[in-house]
């Protein structure tokens, strides 16, 4: 069945998902952070990457489910900026000694490829392909349409979910794969490697 076909049906494309206890891979880089060791992203880290935060997801979908008639709605945050400046921020926030640093991309890409495949890490496609790229919705459609305005900006929602996560560090036993830490394998090495504990 399709909406072509008169299926009541709403649609919802949101960015990459924060807030609630989720974690995923981000785990890492609020564990770093935690532990003062150095953060990094692909090439300059200039690429504009947008988050939502679950309850601004979870807001958005109740509208849209009371709207009648077929849509498709981008769902994002309205305030965002690169990722350098997502991690910058989080790293002023949780008052860390860690520094931003840049990779080149090309290697870097190839050195996750090769060690998510001995499972020496915990990397996916999605982790080289995107977090290097810029990647954001136009949400005007649902501003518009559902009266909907997201309530947390990047720094907000990584604020609150690196928070979240020093709170609840090492009692996610049993939760769902997406609020506890990803395994992170060889990178606890290259944590050590890059500063964490330093004085």
């Amino acid at each position: 069945m399709r909406a072509s076909r008169g299926l009541d049906v709403s649609i919802i494309r949101p960015r990459t998902i924060l807030g609630h206890g989720r974690l995923g891979i981000f785990s890492i880089v609020f564990d770093w952070v935690a532990d003062g060791a150095d953060v990094f992203v692909l090439g300059k880290g200039d690429n504009i990457y947008q988050f939502v935060h679950a309850a601004d997801l979870a807001d958005a979908c109740i509208r849209a489910g009371e709207c009648p008639g077929p849509r498709t709605y981008n769902i994002g945050a309205a305030e965002f900026g690169s990722m350098s400046e997502a991690l910058e921020g989080l790293v002023a926030h949780a008052g860390s000694r860690s520094r931003v640093r840049s990779l080149p991309a090309a290697p870097t890409t190839l050195a996750m490829k090769a060690t998510s495949a001995a499972k020496l890490t915990p990397f996916a496609p999605y982790h080289w392909i995107m977090y290097g790229k810029s990647l954001w919705f136009d949400i005007t459609r649902a501003t518009t349409e559902l009266g909907w305005q997201p309530k947390y900006s990047t720094d907000e929602m990584f604020a609150e979910s690196f928070d979240w996560f020093l709170a609840n560090r090492g009692e996610h036993k049993g939760a769902s794969e997406h609020r506890r830490p990803v395994r992170q394998g060889l990178l606890t090495a290259a944590k050590r490697a890059f500063g964490a504990g330093r004085s």
